[in-house]
């Protein structure tokens, strides 16, 4: 029933460990059914060149295991806060890629300096920090709460959670790990160029625009 999703998610986690955006076993990509009722995602603590679709971990919208043998990622109900937060995403990635990490734990946004950065957003935002009663009590259920608290002011298809790390999102998991990796890439531009101005909001505005704007010209479609 799932072999399908399942083999796309594995795909897209092992996509993380070809662009260097994890460590070791840490990270994970999922991906939601059409019908909205199940989530694939990485197992826990499975290292990315051993990853075969079978290891994939299916769970309901509680987070219970409804397929697989393995234990599902430790970040699978921040994922499900998501998930049912927004319709339209259909794909998350989470990692700890190194200088966007660097971002989220110094708590500071990543401006938007140029059109690398435009073409995919504006500002990336960083969520609050959680409170010692929400760190303590469904740490991961509230972790997916701020993030969603940023995405209702401003979406964004890239947040970094606090002095933890990057969450991306996407309509399907590929879009997701496309956007961990762009996002990396600014952060290493940001923290290389961190002299820089901000971009001009025009040229912000005119990039941004034809890639995703009503009127888009960029790509095939």
């Amino acid at each position: 029933m799932f072999a399908q999703l399942k083999k796309e998610v594995c795909d897209q986690n092992r996509r993380l460990s070809a662009h260097n955006l994890v460590i070791l076993t840490e990270g994970n990509v999922s991906a939601i059914s059409p019908d909205r009722k199940f989530v694939v995602i990485k197992p826990s603590g499975v290292s990315y060149e051993n990853l075969r679709p079978s290891h994939m971990v299916v769970v309901d919208m509680r987070g219970r295991v409804v397929e697989g043998s393995l234990r599902p990622s430790t970040d699978t109900l921040t994922h499900m806060e998501i998930y049912k937060k927004y319709s339209t995403i259909g794909g998350i990635a989470h990692t700890h890629s190194t200088h966007a990490t660097i971002f989220a734990q110094m708590r500071k946004p990543i401006p938007c300096y140029g059109t690398t950065h435009a073409d995919l957003c504006g500002e990336i935002p960083v969520t609050r920090h959680l409170t010692k009663r929400e760190i303590e009590n469904d740490y991961e259920v509230n972790t997916g709460k701020i993030i969603c608290e940023i995405l209702s002011i401003r979406f964004s298809p890239c947040v970094l959670v606090a002095s933890h790390g990057p969450f991306t999102f996407g309509a399907h998991a590929g879009a997701a790990v496309d956007h961990a990796y762009t996002l990396e890439k600014i952060a290493t531009m940001a923290i290389l160029g961190s002299y820089s101005r901000p971009i001009n909001t025009i040229l912000f505005r005119k990039h941004h625009e034809r890639k995703h704007g009503k009127n888009r010209y960029y790509g095939q479609t």
